[in-house]
This record gives structure tokens, C-alpha cells and sequence, in this order.
């Protein structure tokens, strides 16, 4: 009689586990497989896709121009992370130390800005940074200024929109592991002679360095494919790779390069983000060490 339940159990159990592994096949791995299918194809002289494998897209990727614009993704990335790492650690981790009252209305603020469309709230910082905007008002108020800054459409708006719309997930990621931390380990610390420093980096810096990398990968690896905050932001003076493949895509209808150039953003982000894995994983093992 047992068997019988045991069984019964597993095909219950199967049931409730297969629109998971549907839905990952349908709208997860086989995109993926399609995409990397699609990069090695033809296109048609005027519109469509030839199923007659090549090598030529991935051959035109080295190009100059779009190797530029492969190191110009990166290097907005890695500013805009840089950025958000400054601006988004300090956040999290003291956000964890607030009381529970004030890390609920913390946490709320946050959320509040995703109540709202993304491209309505960078709409917003056109407002801001253009010519006689609310920021040129501010800087000629205060006579730092004499004459309206041309902000809108330069690459220091496209890395402040950047950063405006990953910085969340930093301060989240980050507070998730500095809410775990047990704060009395930094007392100890202090007790035994430690400055606030030294108590920082070898016990609380430690312990949310998982979180920190956490962050990275979810601000690395959007900030070289956002096209949209480029667009509204930079116009046509900064083009990252986001903004090729859309190119690609909906304008020269060149489908299997649009695919070859994601495989290739896929492939650079992962071999990217590897070194950063190795270190937040190591680094998540030596926080349970004891301290020398």
C-alpha cells in the first residue's frame, strides 16, 4: 500500500514542477537556441532570412566600428557601476542598520519610482538637463553659472540616467546581505582594539561582499544593453550595442548580425562577470572564518 502512495506523491510532485520546466523551454532556452540558430544564417537580399549557414556575421562584428562600440558599451558599464557601487553600498549597508520603522518607509521610497513607467521617469531628466531647465535654474541661481550648460544629450546624461535606474538594485542586494550581518561581530572587533576601519574591512566588508556582487551582475550586465536611456538621453552622440541590434533589427532588417551581435553582448557579459563570480563566491566562504 505504500508503493502505491509513494508513486502517487511523484507524479503529484512532477505535476507541479512541469509548467516550470514548460515555461523555462518555451520562453527561455528556446529563444536562446533560436537567436544562436539565427546568427548563423543568411540574410535575403531584400527581406527575410535564408536558412544557408555562414560565418559572415560574426566575421563583420570585427569591424572597427562595431569593436568601437563594443568598448564604448564597456566602458559606460563600467563607469556606470563604478558609480552605482559608490552611491549604493554606503545606502544599503546603513539602511540595514535603521530600525525596522524607518527601513519600511526606506524600502518604500525605493519602490515607489517603479510605480511608474521607466521611459516617463527619464523623460523627466530631459526635463532637468536641458538648456534653461530646473538644473540650469539651480546652477545660475547660485552664480555658479552664468549662461545655460548643454547636459541634454552628452555622455555624462546617458551615465547619470544609467545610473539613476540600476542604483535600486544595488542598495537592494547590498541590504540583503547587510541585514544578515550580526553587528555585534564589529563590536567584538572594536573591543579588541580595532579601529571602525579595520572593524569594517575584516568583518562587515567581508560578510556583504556577496551582496555587493550580487549588484554588479545586475547593473553590469543591463548598463551595456539599455538602449532606450542612450536614445532619450544621448541622442545620437552615444551608441552602445543595445542600440546597434535595435538598429539592426527594426531598421536594416538584418536579422541574423542583430543575433550574432546578442550572442557576442551574451558571451562578453558572462566572460565579464566570471572573474567577479570566483571572487564574491570565495569571498562568501571566508566570511564564516574567524578573524586573526
Amino acid at each position: 500500500m505504500k508503493k502505491p502512495a509513494i508513486k502517487k506523491k511523484r507524479s503529484l510532485g512532477w505535476l507541479t514542477v512541469a509548467p516550470l520546466y514548460a515555461f523555462t523551454l518555451a520562453f527561455v532556452l528556446g529563444p536562446l537556441v533560436y537567436m544562436v540558430a539565427l546568427s548563423f544564417m543568411t540574410r535575403e537580399e531584400v527581406w527575410g532570412v535564408a536558412a544557408e549557414f555562414t560565418l559572415k556575421n560574426y566575421r563583420d562584428i570585427f569591424q572597427p566600428v562595431y569593436l568601437r562600440t563594443f568598448w564604448e558599451s564597456i566602458k559606460l558599464a563600467v563607469v556606470s557601476t563604478g558609480l552605482v557601487i559608490l552611491l549604493g553600498y554606503p545606502f544599503g549597508y546603513f539602511m540595514a542598520k535603521l530600525t525596522a520603522k524607518w527601513k519600511k518607509r526606506t524600502m518604500l521610497l525605493l519602490m515607489i519610482p517603479f510605480w511608474t513607467s521607466s521611459l516617463l521617469r527619464l523623460y523627466g531628466w530631459i526635463i532637468i538637463f536641458r538648456a534653461g531647465g530646473v538644473f540650469d535654474r539651480l546652477l545660475m541661481a547660485l552664480h555658479i553659472t552664468s549662461e545655460p550648460l548643454k547636459l541634454l544629450y552628452t555622455y555624462p546624461a546617458v551615465v547619470v540616467g544609467m545610473v539613476y535606474a540600476l542604483l535600486p538594485f544595488m542598495i537592494f542586494s547590498v541590504y540583503s546581505s547587510a541585514e544578515k550581518l550580526d553587528f555585534s561581530l564589529v563590536e567584538a572587533a572594536r573591543d579588541l582594539g580595532a579601529s571602525r576601519i579595520q572593524a569594517f574591512f575584516t568583518v562587515s566588508w567581508k560578510l556583504t561582499l556577496p551582496g555587493l556582487f550580487s549588484g554588479i551582475v545586475l547593473t553590469f550586465v543591463p548598463s551595456m544593453g539599455l538602449f532606450f536611456i542612450a536614445d532619450i538621453l544621448g541622442g545620437n552622440k552615444v551608441v552602445l550595442v543595445g542600440n546597434l541590434i535595435q538598429e539592426q533589427l527594426m531598421k536594416v532588417h538584418n536579422w541574423p548580425f542583430a543575433a550574432a551581435l546578442s550572442v557576442a553582448l551574451l558571451l562578453l557579459s558572462g566572460v565579464s562577470l566570471r572573474p567577479s563570480r570566483g571572487v564574491g563566491q570565495s569571498a562568501s566562504l571566508r566570511g564564516g572564518e574567524p578573524m586573526d
